[in-house]
């Protein structure tokens, strides 16, 4: 299904093989969260997806982890950023911005982080609506107002 979805927007977009179920299980364990269905059903066609000009539209499950990690526990992003607790990150733009659910509330939406404004906000409905978003057009600044 997820495949199906993204090619359909651009024909050139990168897959990988499936992540197993186990990875995914383990992953949530050290985030202490659960991935969003959505999103650990994708991961289970692809780990990851590969956009336009190899941008890691979506993350492996080991990326996923270890950012994730980091930007939850990095003394210098405390003191930088506001707090990132309430999110899970899962892909970035190739400059620096980064897209993440929202977990608190937990909620289908996705968000962009802009790391030189630390700004945070609404990009896409949903995972599909941000493949959608993201694969269709050709640049990284797409969700750029």
């Amino acid at each position: 299904m997820w495949r199906q979805a993204a090619t359909a927007v651009f024909p050139g977009v990168g897959f990988r093989e499936p992540a197993q179920a186990s990875d995914l299980v383990a992953a949530e364990g050290r985030l202490r969260r659960t991935l969003p269905a959505e999103l650990r059903l994708l991961l289970l066609e692809s780990n990851g997806v590969i956009g336009h000009a190899r941008v890691d539209t979506v993350w492996p499950v080991d990326q996923i982890l270890e950012r994730n990690l980091l930007f939850w526990s990095d003394q210098t992003f405390t003191q930088l950023y506001m707090p990132f607790d309430a999110l899970l990150f899962f892909g970035d733009n190739g400059g620096g911005d980064q897209f993440a659910f929202v977990q608190k509330p937990q909620r289908p939406d996705i968000f962009v982080w802009e790391h030189e404004s630390d700004s945070r906000r609404w990009v896409a409905n949903n995972l599909q609506d941000y493949l959608g978003r993201s694969l269709r057009e050709a640049g990284d600044d797409w969700y750029q107002l």
